[in-house]
């Protein structure tokens, strides 16, 4: 433990580690809180409802930003002492988040009702929290653009506790909306709380030098669209292609196994993204900035290799626990009631190791911006994700839908491995190739 503790604190940015960390650890306190709230006053059928509406809005979220938030940042951090460019960044980035936020709410306000009939089966009718979602999807933006320039300028103490406030205020209103009012108080949580974060941020934001009047119109430049434009492609296939595929499959299971049999498969979905929450963001802060600096096959052979020595047999060994603890966590997490989970996980757990050994690799395409083949890559997963799952499901049942998890991640990694074949695999000179 000793080593990987060294790894990290050496490799990584300790400022950014640290407000990682503690935002990652609330963020899975909070999670773990609110699915013991749903599975005690709602069932598995809630979270199945609750499943779809957490994917629509989060493929909303990233189209209402314009999927310009990693890149943003990264401008705003290069030209942030110079007045003119900082000035004609923030106001592209603005006003373009601005407009599609704009269309979007009012497509979703006015097409609640066959919105409704997208997400649910035909005897919900949530048209009126779609509204509520409408109404509330503009401030997540403008809390979402707050942020990116705070992220920009490394305000990172204030967005420790811009992030700490807004887990803990998240945390308490979903925890009495379900309260008091079960399935449509769950759903009101998931569209109204990510927006109610816009007046912690304005609070923090508003002792900062004001860049209000810098942002105008007349200053929007196409050069900087331009420099945004990979990174828009990239997180809109990212963060919402993945998005509606849950809602396919979970409509699948819904249509062939009913509602309960999909809450159980979400809530499989949330133990994996309460670990793997951990694991990614580790790799996001260490892989990329690392993989930047390298312009060698031989020393991103020997980072990837460093990176799983290092890294790889705790990640292994905490998916073994994961899976021998399995009833318990089932119980923690949510009740008794939900004991058919455990038999998800196998499949799951050797999909999302699958998953990380991908994802080290993967993440090349992003740091030396390789951003066609990480799109390519990454439409091949979501496509084969549902493919494998409709097909798995239809012959083994509920089963069948973790199984083509892991199959999909198993030939995405076949894939990359393919693309790096000669890096990873060849027989390197000391003169060896520019990657």
């Amino acid at each position: 433990m000793k080593r990987i503790l060294t790894y990290i604190s050496n490799q990584v940015l300790p400022e950014a580690t640290r407000l990682n960390t503690v935002v990652i650890v609330l963020k899975i306190i909070s999670g773990i809180a609110v699915s013991k709230m749903i599975a005690i006053f709602i069932g598995p059928e809630g979270f199945a409802l609750i499943g779809n509406m957490r994917n629509f809005l989060k493929a909303l979220q990233s189209l209402s930003i314009g999927g310009i938030y990693s890149g943003f940042v990264t401008e705003v951090s290069k030209v942030k002492h110079d007045v003119l460019k900082l000035s004609n960044t923030i106001s592209t980035a603005y006003y373009i988040g601005f407009f599609i936020t704009m269309l979007l709410a009012l497509i979703c306000y006015y097409q609640a009702n066959w919105i409704n009939g997208m997400l649910f089966p035909k005897y919900y009718n949530y048209a009126y929290v779609i509204k509520i979602l409408a109404i509330a999807l503009p401030f997540y933006a403008l809390n979402m653009f707050s942020y990116a320039i705070m992220n920009g300028f490394s305000k990172y103490r204030m967005m420790l506790v811009i992030n700490i406030l807004g887990q803990v205020v998240g945390l308490l209103i979903t925890l009495l909306l379900i309260y008091r009012n079960n399935v449509d108080g769950a759903l009101i949580a998931v569209v109204l709380t990510p927006s109610l974060g816009f007046l912690i941020t304005l609070v923090g934001f508003s002792n900062q030098r004001s860049l209000a009047t810098d942002i105008k119109i007349s200053r929007i430049n196409l050069n900087i669209v331009r420099k945004l434009s990979p990174y828009v492609m990239v997180a809109l296939v990212t963060t919402v292609a993945l998005p509606i595929t849950y809602i396919a499959i979970r409509n699948y299971i819904t249509s062939k196994l009913g509602l309960q049999a999909a809450g159980y498969w979400e809530a499989m979905n949330r133990i994996s993204d309460y670990y793997l929450m951990f694991v990614n963001s580790i790799m996001a802060l260490y892989i990329i900035p690392k993989f930047r600096k390298l312009d060698t096959k031989a020393a991103f052979k020997a980072e990837v290799k460093n990176f799983y020595q290092t890294f790889l047999p705790y990640v292994m060994m905490g998916l073994a626990l994961i899976y021998l603890l399995k009833p318990y966590i089932v119980r923690l997490v949510f009740s008794s009631s939900f004991q058919p989970v455990e038999d998800l996980f196998l499949w799951q757990l050797l999909g999302d190791l699958v998953k990380v050994l991908s994802t080290v690799i993967a993440f090349h395409f992003l740091a030396k911006k390789m951003f066609w083949h990480f799109i390519i890559i990454e439409v091949f997963l979501f496509v084969n994700l549902y493919v494998s799952s409709i097909t798995l499901i239809d012959n083994f049942g509920l089963k069948g839908a973790v199984m083509g998890h892991f199959v999909a991640y198993l030939m995405q990694y076949g894939i990359i491995l393919l693309i790096f074949s000669s890096p990873i695999f060849g027989v390197l000179t000391d003169e060896d190739e520019k990657l």
